[in-house]
């Protein structure tokens, strides 16, 4: 197979979550549309130069080997976890590894059965489909995917009534790579037939690190150790933020500093986009301050919440509370959401005595992500 460049189909690209009053957030996980291609171009080609999530680079190492020795397509494979962490970058990787050619498509943007029939019949023999949020693939598009997967073949009915009839079309052999934020939502059939299923994790700081340098050198612009530790710190786990926040402190360097980032330079420069040293923006401590504050430490309902903030509670579920759950910034009750003590004390407040605990926070917040 001779590699092939890249096709994108049907890709609308995320954009930040607008907040109430036009501002978008600075942390924001998904990728705005000026930055997709930054991205791309920050994004390593090849499994060797992928950093982090260590186990998930050797098990794959070795299904992508296995293929190569056999002469076959790779089997289709499932990545699942939070936004931002590498899914579409190793579903390129896989295409580059193997030689072959990539088609990008989303769950969402396959609103009929007519549009995945469409990508499958135009794929060649060992392309690699890469569908994102899979998981929002509707029952009638899924079902078409099912013999596809299997079979490589496509069923599809001529006529209406008594005289209609089924007709299989044969599929080039290919890999499907499917990524999702929610596994809970891929329904079991669609799961069980991914030949494997990785999760991927948040990266320490290391890593992070790592990953900052290295798009330093891309970028062109001069960057210390300690200033790339500082980026990382405040990256949430997160390498698409981790990169974010590098073009925003470069940004930064230029136009007011000394086009080197220092950590001192790092520093400011996260601080004047208003991402503090646990890497929470403006909306992050406007969460807390109504907790902690305007509600004075009692449990607040997700829809209280949401309104008080001017957001839907889905975009509050999504965006704002899984690194503030993960930070022991933040608890869930059954009676509502409620502040951590680490919350008042990173506001600068003092806890009340009854203040909530994170239950499954063993170390302090701010080296949440630390190696």
């Amino acid at each position: 197979m001779s590699p092939r460049r890249e096709v994108l189909t049907g890709v609308p690209a995320p954009a930040a979550p607008v907040l109430a009053d036009g501002e978008r957030r600075p942390v924001s996980l998904e990728a705005a549309p000026p930055e997709v291609a930054a991205e791309v171009g920050l994004r390593p080609r090849a499994l060797a130069e992928f950093v982090g999530q260590r186990r998930l680079r050797d098990h794959l190492g070795i299904v992508l080997e296995a293929a190569r020795r056999r002469g076959q397509s790779v089997d289709h494979l499932l990545f699942a976890g939070p936004p931002g962490l590498g899914k579409t970058t190793l579903a390129g990787i896989v295409a580059a590894e193997m030689g072959a050619g990539l088609r990008i498509t989303s769950g969402p943007a396959l609103g009929r059965g007519g549009d995945l029939a469409s990508i499958l019949t135009g794929l060649e023999e060992g392309d690699v489909l890469f569908i994102d949020e899979i998981h929002r693939l509707n029952r009638a598009v899924e079902e078409i995917l099912y013999p596809a997967m299997e079979d490589f073949a496509l069923d599809i009915v001529i006529g209406k009534g008594p005289t209609a009839r089924s007709v299989r079309l044969d599929l080039a052999r290919f890999t499907l790579v499917g990524a999702t934020t929610r596994t809970g939502l891929v329904t079991g059939p669609l799961r069980d037939r991914f030949g494997f299923v990785a999760r991927l994790e948040h990266y320490d700081t290391d890593e992070l690190e790592q990953i900052v340098r290295r798009g330093a050198h891309l970028l062109k612009v001069t960057c210390s150790d300690d200033g790339a530790r500082e980026i990382a710190r405040r990256s949430r786990g997160t390498p698409r933020l981790a990169l974010r926040l590098l073009r925003r402190v470069r940004d930064f360097v230029e136009v007011r500093g000394e086009g080197v980032i220092s950590a001192e330079a790092a520093r400011a420069g996260c601080e004047t986009f208003g991402i503090d040293e646990l890497g929470l923006d403006r909306i992050d401590r406007r969460l807390l301050e109504l907790l902690c504050v305007q509600f004075s430490g009692r449990p607040v309902g997700i829809t209280t919440l949401a309104v008080s903030l001017g957001e839907e509670p889905e975009t509050l579920e999504d965006a704002y509370e899984p690194y503030l759950l993960q930070a022991g910034l933040l608890q869930r009750t059954p009676r509502g959401r409620v502040a951590t003590p680490g919350a008042y004390l990173h506001l600068g407040l003092e806890p009340p005595s009854d203040a909530a605990a994170p239950e499954d926070t063993a170390a302090p917040p701010p080296r949440l992500f630390e190696g």
